[in-house]
Order: structure tokens, then sequence, then C-alpha cells
């Protein structure tokens, strides 16, 4: 009871100041909620969501995808790719501006992508246009030019990569894809962070840093125009008051935090306004495999035995999440349904550690943020560990220092989720489990498997989308087995929303949101 009593001051203090005030609302205005500032608002500097989210309403890529997952054309009126798989040419709407009333053309597409790939610019995304044919040169100061961006006319460009890479469309709809206009770019120098020009619905009003971000409807702007004339973020990192201000109706829409999911869906006043779907994204312990015990597969079954999955949904997690038959969600094609997920049998897990000579346990430690929440999970699997003779020690870490240490590889096993950049299975096994990308790239289980780094190869490079989702499937049964991961589940995203918003949809991917459908309604 005594949770709820804050609530219940905040609101009541709410109704004197906002109650009363009902012509203090600006219906005109969506208001949302960051959790912490953006760092950056230049797209090809964004690494994170917060700045995904942003940048997307005020840039436009080639592509991007709608609300299904399908890619469709964005600055692009259509594409073709050619048969070998390598040649994409995009063939450009005509009369889109930028925000400074300029259109945009194919040579602002080439500028954009050669200025990621400069070193100048200190872009931490290269990767999504290293395959290009020349890139490599050009970002080691060989050539001035990359060959494999070429402008055919003023609305059209053509992109050559060096061998096919099937999920290159799908790069391109990323922040790191967004279009910039050279002369702001050139005007504002590193400042072009806080002076965004671009194509996108919206464009920056006002950023007071840690506050507030404005964003304004661009009126000009080529496709669907936005419902609401402004988008206001309001940084609130604490999740405490954010819930009071949205139940005073001071944010519009807003994600359900796990904690206060069951107060909200079984209040008949909030449930109808709640919206539910399958985040892409992977929830998992890993196992440092380049450490002992845990480079022998049967230590690592053994653990994935003894971790009563089904039981924390059902309990804990209260069914806000599915279970994980290994790194692919549900809602991404390639995801092997046959898979059978480690179901919890610690006997079984015993017997795999006597086969692997642990018969008396072993001890271990488990890294996690300083999270309550991962502290709650992480505590049930150190009692289930225990219980087939595993000791685990469990070591917080703030966020940084954290990331930092599972980087380098030095804790035996780590709990971590990973969140899609772009929806395509791709996503979930290249960056996670290639040999290439031990570490910070994504590998931090540190699982070398040189068949397994062939199939991804042979997989990515694969044009046929049935063929390449039948390989996807079977790399994904081989990593089940070999187990790098306890596979815990894909958590659910749930949004809450006030009964005066229309038209909300929940994206799959952050930066598909372009904030256009969007409609606020004046409450009687």
């Amino acid at each position: 009871m005594y949770r709820k009593a804050p609530f219940v001051m905040i609101i009541l203090f709410g109704i004197i100041l906002f109650g009363c005030g009902k012509k203090q609302r600006d219906f005109d205005t969506l208001y949302l909620r960051l959790s912490s500032d953006v760092t950056t608002l230049d797209p090809a500097l964004v690494v994170d969501v917060s700045g995904g989210i942003l940048t997307s309403k005020l840039f436009n890529g080639l592509v991007r995808y709608d609300d299904k997952m399908n890619l469709i054309g964005d600055l692009a009126e259509r594409w073709e790719i050619s048969e070998d798989g390598c040649t994409y040419t995009f063939y450009l709407k005509q009369g889109v501006r930028f925000t400074n009333g300029r259109e945009l053309t194919s040579y602002d597409i080439k500028y954009s992508f050669k200025r990621v790939l400069d070193k100048k610019t200190r872009s931490p995304r290269t990767w999504v246009f290293d395959r290009i044919l020349g890139a490599t040169e050009f970002m080691e100061g060989k050539v001035k030019d990359v060959i494999g961006l070429a402008v055919k006319d003023k609305y059209t460009i053509e992109i050559t990569l060096k061998e096919p890479f099937s999920p290159f469309l799908g790069f391109l709809a990323m922040p790191t894809g967004y279009i910039v206009p050279k002369e702001e770019v050139e005007r504002y120098g590193s400042g072009f962070s806080q002076h965004p020009v671009g194509t996108g619905p919206f464009k920056l009003r006002e950023w007071r840093h840690d506050e507030r971000i404005v964003l304004e409807q661009n009126e000009d702007y080529f496709d669907e125009k936005a419902k609401v004339k402004r988008i206001e973020y309001r940084i609130i990192p604490e999740e405490l008051t954010a819930l009071a201000e949205f139940e005073l109706g001071k944010l519009d829409i807003m994600g359900l935090p796990y904690a206060e999911f069951s107060r909200f869906m079984e209040n008949p006043k909030w449930r109808p306004y709640i919206k539910s779907q399958i985040g892409l994204n992977v929830y998992y312990l890993g196992l440092n495999c380049q450490r002992s015990p845990f480079f022998n597969v049967k230590v690592r079954q053994a653990i994935n035995y003894a971790i009563d999955k089904d039981g924390i949904l059902n309990t804990i997690l209260k069914n806000q999440a599915v279970l994980a038959h290994g790194s692919i969600p549900p809602t991404i094609p390639g995801y092997n349904k046959e898979i059978n997920p480690y179901n919890y049998d610690p006997e079984k897990a015993k017997r795999l550690l006597k086969e692997a000579g642990f018969k008396d346990g072993f001890r271990m430690t488990i890294y996690q943020t300083q999270s309550k929440e991962a502290l709650q999970l992480v505590e049930i699997f150190q009692d289930q560990l225990k219980k087939v003779g595993i000791e685990a020690h469990i070591v917080q870490r703030e966020w940084s220092a954290y990331k930092d240490a599972i980087n380098k590889g030095e804790p035996d096993s780590f709990y971590l989720a990973w969140i899609a950049d772009y929806p395509d299975a791709e996503n979930f096994l290249y960056p996670l489990f290639h040999s290439k990308n031990l570490g910070a790239p994504g590998n931090r289980a540190r699982f070398v498997n040189k068949r397994i780094d062939k199939m991804i190869e042979e997989a990515i490079k694969t044009t046929n989308s049935e063929d390449r989702i039948r390989r996807y499937r079977e790399i994904e049964r081989i990593i089940n087995q070999e187990a790098p991961w306890v596979f815990l589940w894909h958590k659910k995203e749930f949004v809450i929303h006030q009964p005066w918003v229309r038209n909300y949809k929940p994206h799959p991917i952050y930066n598909a949101d372009k904030g256009t459908g969007v409609e606020i309604i004046r409450r009687p």
C-alpha cells in the first residue's frame, strides 16, 4: 500500500496545478518522454535508440521500414538490384527539399555516404557502408573517391558492393543512411549536431539539454504531413516521476515499466490504451567461451538446463516475454520454431557436469548492471545454479564499467540484451556469433566456431530469400546446440497512451516511426 501513496499525493497536487488548468494544455503538441538526453542529432554519429528516434523525424533515407517491417521507398521512388546482387540503382523522388529550402539530389546521397566513411567524421558506423566498392581504399586514404557510389544523373544514383550482401537495403534504413546537406554541415562543422537540417516531417525548434527537445512540423514535407504541430520530448530519468507525469496528463505516450504493468493492466480505465508487441530483442546470459570451464560445450548446456526460464516468465516477468529458442526473435524471418528450447532439468544438468569432469561443480562470476530488475533475475539464476553445484558470485557494475568489462572478456558470464538495428536475422547472427566480432562489436560470449563463420558468410551472400532463411534456421539450430548463451527470452514491449491520443501504432524498429500518424483530439 505504501507504494501507491506518493502517486495519490502527486495527483492531488497535480489537480491544483493542472486539473483546473485544462486551458494550459497545448493540444497542438504531443508530449513524449526520453529517459536521458540524446548525445547527438547528427545521423552519422548516432548509435543509440534515443538518437535514432529523434533523427528519424528530422531526416530521411533512401528506404525505410513501415509498421509491418516491410521495406518501402523513402527518398527513393523505386530501385533495381542487379542479377548478381551487387549493384543497386535508386531513382529519387523529385521535388524533395531540405528544411533550408534547397532541393535534394543524387549528389546529396553520395556526399552523405562518403561523409560517414570519411575518417574526419569519426563515425562509429562506417561498417554500414564499408561493403561498397572502393570504401576500404577511401577510408585508408588511398583514393579520394568511392568508386561504388556513382551519380548517374540528378535523380539517379548507383551503389555497387564488393560482393552480394542481402541485408544491405535494411542497412540503408538506419540513421547512418540518412541524408544531410553539404552546405549546412560545412556551415556548422561539429555544431551540425545542434543545428540539424534534413528533409524529415519535423525540424528542430528547441533543445534544452537534460530538460527537453522540441520538434516543429515541417510544413513543406514531401510525404504525409504530421497531424500535430509539435512534438516535445521531456527528459525524465526516473520512471516513478514519468509515471506520475503521465497520470497527470502531462505525457501522452510512454513505455510502461514492467514493475507497473499489473497496476495499469488491471485498471479498466487504462487497459484499452495499452498496446504491446514482441520486441526485436533477445535477453541472454552470455557464457565466456574462452574461459575455463565454459569452453566445454557440456558445461554450457548444463547451465542452460539448470535455469528455469519458464518459471521465471510465469512468475517474475508475468508473461511479459516469450521464451527464446535461440537469438532470433519469432517476428523475424529466419526464426526456427522447430528448435526445442532447453527445458528446466537440474538432474540432466548434473549429469552433463559430471560428464564434463565437474561432478562437484565449480565457481563462476555473473556480471550485471546496477538495475534492480536485473539483480532480481540474476539472484534467481544464482540460486538455481547452486542447486546443481555451481557457486555463482554476482558482480554489479555501473553501465560504462560493465560494458567495458564484458567487451574485454573479463567476466565468466553476464546478463545482457541485444536490440535489433534492423529487422533481419543476420543482425542476430553475424554480430553476435561470428568470430570477427569478438568483444565490443557484439560477440561478447567470445564464441568461435569456424563452421558457423562460414555458414553465416554464405547466408548473407545468398540473394534468394527462401534459401537465405533456410540457411539462417540451420545456423540457429547449431548455435542452440553449441549453447554459447543461456537463451532466455524476447521481451514484449508495452506502451500506454492517453485517451485523447488517436492512431498511435507501436513500431517494431525504433527509427521507423516518423511521428506523422499520431493525432491529439481535444477533451470535451
